[in-house]
């Protein structure tokens, strides 16, 4: 996920209870290519322990894709995901993301061009631009670009997450798959709130290889974790735990903040991830959020006591 999803959290999570594979940010190829390092704000900063991590990359110029997904290889991502379903703006109007679901030939050409690099590619996209009935054709188009994955968030660009996922449309999907490419794995996102959910969505529908979570790790952090189940339910997790990650957190930032390039004030979005669900957690947010430094949030955490 964007500015979320970096080298720390990846290590955060991992802390936890990490998933089998991990994504980066998506990292917009032309800026790349254009301006280097500096254009895309430590998006493809890993760090040599991190095996199984997948460079997610965005671009409409099919040159461009291939550079940067050459260089990713270099780096030692172990494959190329192509983000064909961001619905953020500034990504639709540069023809990227979900605006690639209007461009399918163009998403075919990007999908060729990333392939250069000799890694695995595979796509994350959506049902659909403007209108659900678009899945199929979409969808079809997709699996016929000889991917090795195909992610597919349940809702369409238009729907954004202001609806629930389309968790009907998946045997369809799965059936489809089966009939146009059945290597390709199918990963299903949106709506998913953690390994026991995830497995479930497997169990009931055979043929899904796969399940992202996404914005279900900003409820819990543990929500991967796989030696105690018990702990990807939200409800179980202690506040003494939560705050004992975002110290790790912390520890994390000072000591990666300047290679990932992320000023202090990109740290605030995640103390509602781990500050909450206990008496007074408003009002340690605030003190938190008029910080200036990580030092100062150790001060105000060592003033506090938890359950």
């Amino acid at each position: 996920m964007e500015a979320v999803t970096d080298v720390i959290f990846r290590h955060v999570v991992d802390k936890a209870g990490g998933p089998d594979l991990y994504f980066s940010e998506f990292t917009n190829a032309t800026g790349w290519v254009h301006a280097g390092d500096k254009a895309i704000g430590g998006r493809l900063v890993k760090t040599a322990d991190e095996t199984r991590l997948v460079a997610q990359i965005w671009g409409s110029v099919p040159d461009d894709i291939a550079k940067l997904s050459t260089h990713c290889k270099k780096l030692g991502f172990i494959g190329i995901d192509i983000n064909m379903g961001c619905p953020d703006s500034s990504a639709v109007k540069a023809g990227g993301g979900a605006g690639m679901i209007r461009t399918p030939e163009l998403a075919s050409e990007i999908i060729s061009s990333a392939k250069t690099s000799g890694l695995p590619v595979s796509a994350k996209t959506r049902l659909g631009y403007s209108s659900l009935d678009e899945w199929h054709d979409w969808l079809s188009h997709l699996l016929r670009q000889d991917i090795s994955a195909l992610t597919i968030h349940l809702r369409t660009k238009k729907e954004m997450s202001k609806v629930p996922a389309h968790f009907e449309l998946i045997p369809d999907i799965v059936k489809l798959r089966d009939e146009i490419a059945p290597e390709t794995l199918i990963i299903i996102n949106g709506d998913i709130e953690n390994r026991d959910h995830g497995l479930e969505i497997i169990k009931n529908n055979p043929g899904v290889n796969g399940i992202m979570i996404g914005r279900g790790v900003f409820h819990n952090p543990f929500c991967f974790n796989e030696s105690s189940p018990d702990r990807t339910n939200k409800s179980s997790i202690k506040s003494a735990e939560l705050i004992d990650l975002l110290i790790y957190h912390l520890e994390l930032y000072d000591k990666w903040h300047e290679k990932n390039d992320r000023p202090y004030q990109t740290l605030k979005r995640f103390y509602k991830v781990y500050v909450r669900d206990f008496d007074g957690a408003k009002e340690l947010r605030e003190q938190l959020m008029n910080t200036k430094s990580t030092d100062e949030v150790r001060e105000i955490l060592g003033r506090i006591q938890y359950n």
